[in-house]
């Protein structure tokens, strides 16, 4: 057991507990880690994840209030006493509580129990009667905190009956997540289920949970249920297209961050194939919308038709504490999906780097604390090896080949992909768009060797691949209808709802030449991935400097990479712009977005062409 007064040293120490309100002390307080702990060292490799948990637990315990609330904002807004998604830090309590390592020392530990305990009493005092619970107010019967619920209860009811503490709240737990289990597996609950998921995230999420809920407590009337309800998801929670719904549209933090390790979850707790069969639907998609870098650093990702969130890139090594991880367990069975992930002799070391860092571990950044990281430990790990990942790489499409076109539909929503030996374009219409957040038109610009050139923002007025008319208004935040006119070279026409901008495209093998036809004067907007070894030089002269801003009157820009050129002409020399923004990519951060601006009439064509 830990001591208290021995691991609470000092004024910090003092300071710590003249904070807490009276009676919180005593009652809930958690001794902290000595000086130097914890040892890297004795960490195994695929329990590192846990280090950066076990410097944050005591703190996080301290914050707690008397009641069990999980205070202080470690986990999810708002960080309100009814938000059940607050507490799904108890099973980061319970682990830590029943789980015996070397470098734990709070397993066993009776002030942890003591906040466990309380911590759980909150988390179902929360409960409504129909099996639901809250998370934006009190009344709320809310998907996500559901969902989640019967994944993080579950597996804390897992380890307690498996440490045989708590009897009490363990029959509670089994009452409660049989209510949760039924209200989400009812096909008529509207929240859970539509025609078409709105967030298939959190659906999926209370499926993974209700599987283990029925292993611990089996129910053969609830079992029919899953079993209806996994078929249920496979048709309503992924789009003809590949992606998952997220508000009727793909999004790639959703998607591949979340949906795809919870989707990873419940086909380990119930073996159901259709989660194969959609993580390899998936897989496919990944394929045409994330762009390797040809140096391997990572990835960069077709970003714009993103719905809710913003994740510009991946790195291609990405060591734990990581959200994508559970993934991995699909990779036998769907081995395109290796491409993606980090291969397991990079792991290895990587995690041999991290265990020799003799700096201390951290703690967490309050919000960034996903309780999710340390229940992806649960299975095993089923990286690829380095081959298999190169295999999985090689057989990307626009690797694969150099020459296709590819158009996926889902309800007015249109994704195109092109590939040509020189360049890989996509882009983004249709008669809607599944957010305001998304951005339409053109999205991305790849090149074999150059890597991509061009990368449209969602959620941003000011970097996407746009005709932007004053006040900031670009074409791209709104519907795009568009028609795919083929030929050679290939064609396709776009344009506003109401034909205030008209953009026509001509693609060939070393060219894209975008013409425009604005009612009124304009910006061709186009947003650039710049590395630090770039050259970009404006044709009168004027050098672009990299990470700064510059102004030029002149009919083109000439970007040196590689030992090519990639070259935007504009014909007629006009005063154009070329400016940094606070983007950068991947974890050396020196790719920088900049974004060239060049006004027009109303009327402008300009061509991209590569000299490589």
């Amino acid at each position: 057991m830990l001591n208290r007064r021995t691991l609470l040293t000092g004024a910090g120490a003092a300071a710590l507990f003249a904070a807490l309100p009276t009676g919180r002390a005593e009652a809930l307080a958690l001794a902290t880690l000595p000086p130097g702990a914890p040892d890297r060292r004795l960490f195994a490799p695929a329990e590192q994840r846990f280090a950066t948990y076990l410097t944050t637990l005591a703190p996080m315990v301290h914050d707690m209030d008397a009641s069990g609330f999980l205070a202080g904002g470690w986990w999810r807004n708002p960080a309100a006493p009814y938000n059940a998604r607050v507490q799904e830090h108890v099973y980061t309590l319970v682990w830590f509580l029943t789980q015996q390592r070397a470098w734990n020392p709070y397993s066993g530990e009776p002030a942890l129990q003591t906040a466990l305990d309380a911590g759980l009493g909150h988390y179902l005092s929360l409960q409504h009667a129909d099996g639901s619970f809250p998370e934006y107010s009190r009344g709320e019967h809310g998907l996500a905190p559901t969902g989640f619920a019967l994944g993080y209860l579950s597996k804390t009811l897992a380890l307690l009956r498996r440490a045989d503490i708590l009897p009490s709240r363990q029959a509670q737990l089994s009452a409660a997540l049989n209510k949760a289990a039924s209200w989400l597996l009812d096909g008529a609950n509207q929240s859970a289920w539509q025609s078409r998921l709105t967030f298939a995230n959190q659906t999926m999420a209370g499926l993974a949970g209700a599987a283990l809920t029925l292993r611990l407590d089996p129910d053969p009337a609830l079992q029919r249920q899953l079993a209806d309800a996994f078929a249920r998801m496979a048709q309503t929670g992924q789009s003809p297209a590949g992606f998952f719904y997220e508000k009727s549209g793909p999004d790639q933090n959703y998607n591949f961050e979340v949906m795809l390790p919870e989707m990873a979850d419940a086909w380990r707790q119930s073996g159901d194939p259709h989660m194969v069969q959609m993580a390899a639907r998936y897989a496919e998609w990944l394929g045409y919308n994330l762009l390797r870098e040809p140096d391997g650093s990572g990835w960069l990702t077709n970003i714009a038709s993103s719905s809710r969130t913003s994740s510009r890139f991946y790195d291609d090594v990405r060591p734990d504490p990581e959200r994508t991880a559970l993934a991995n367990q699909f990779v036998p069975e769907v081995p395109a999906l290796a491409a993606f992930l980090s291969a397991r002799e990079d792991l290895t070391a990587a995690r041999a780097a991290w265990a020799a860092d003799p700096s201390p571990v951290p703690l967490l950044a309050k919000q960034d604390t996903s309780p999710r990281i340390l229940t992806h430990a649960i299975y095993g790990e089923r990286y690829p090896l380095r081959a298999g990942k190169d295999a999985a790489i090689a057989g990307l499409p626009y690797l694969r080949s150099h020459r296709f076109e590819e158009i996926r539909s889902d309800d007015g929503q249109e994704f195109f992909f092109i590939r040509r030996p020189n360049l890989y374009l996509g882009g983004y219409f249709g008669t809607r768009r599944a957010s305001t957040l998304s951005r339409t038109g053109l999205s991305f610009l790849w090149h074999p060797v150059a890597g991509t050139l061009i990368q449209s923002l969602n959620d941003n007025n000011h970097a996407c691949w746009a005709t932007v008319f004053p006040g900031q208004r670009p074409d791209a935040n709104g519907p795009m209808p568009v028609e795919f006119l083929g030929g050679n070279p290939y064609r396709l026409r776009f344009h506003t709802p109401d034909s205030s901008v008209v953009t026509d495209v001509r693609i060939t093998g070393g060219q894209i030449r975008r013409s425009v036809q604005a009612v009124s004067a304009a910006t061709e907007q186009i947003p650039i991935v710049v590395h630090p070894t770039d050259r970009v030089t404006f044709t009168d002269g004027t050098a672009a400097p990299y990470g700064g801003s510059v102004t030029a009157t002149a009919d083109g820009l000439e970007l040196r990479r590689a030992g090519g050129v990639v070259r935007f002409s504009w014909g007629t020399a006009r005063p154009a712009t070329f400016a940094v923004t606070s983007v950068s990519y991947l974890r050396d951060g020196e790719r920088r977005l900049h974004v060239l601006r060049v006004p027009h009439d109303g009327a402008i064509e300009v061509t991209i062409t590569f000299d490589f």
